[in-house]
């Protein structure tokens, strides 16, 4: 699977655009099948580097690259795949559903 096809790198702001919104857009989901561990991108640097929210052992913003997710392997050798139904979503909803408390 392609996890970054041009057209969605096209859709994600550069990193360091969206870090004065309150509540910026969530644009994509990967994620490690069998595990609880999701990668939301909410920016990119157009190569390999994401700004977003990671959801695992801790769930936290930070930064996560491509190349990482591509080398991840999970249960059964289970790779990281991209929602392909994933739909424009702000991190405030996102939050809530990993964080009930949020």
């Amino acid at each position: 699977m392609n996890l970054m096809p041009k057209y969605l790198a096209e859709k994600l702001p550069e990193l360091y655009k969206a870090e004065n919104d309150k509540d910026p857009m969530v644009i994509c989901k990967f994620f490690l099948p069998m595990t609880k561990w999701y990668w939301y991108g909410i920016e990119f640097d157009g190569k390999d580097k994401f700004f977003g929210y990671v959801v695992g052992d801790y769930n936290e913003l930070g930064y996560f690259t491509l190349s990482e997710l591509k080398w991840v392997e999970g249960p059964y050798g289970l790779k990281v795949e991209r929602d392909l139904y994933f739909e424009l979503q702000p991190l405030s909803v996102i939050k809530k559903l990993h964080e009930p408390q949020y």
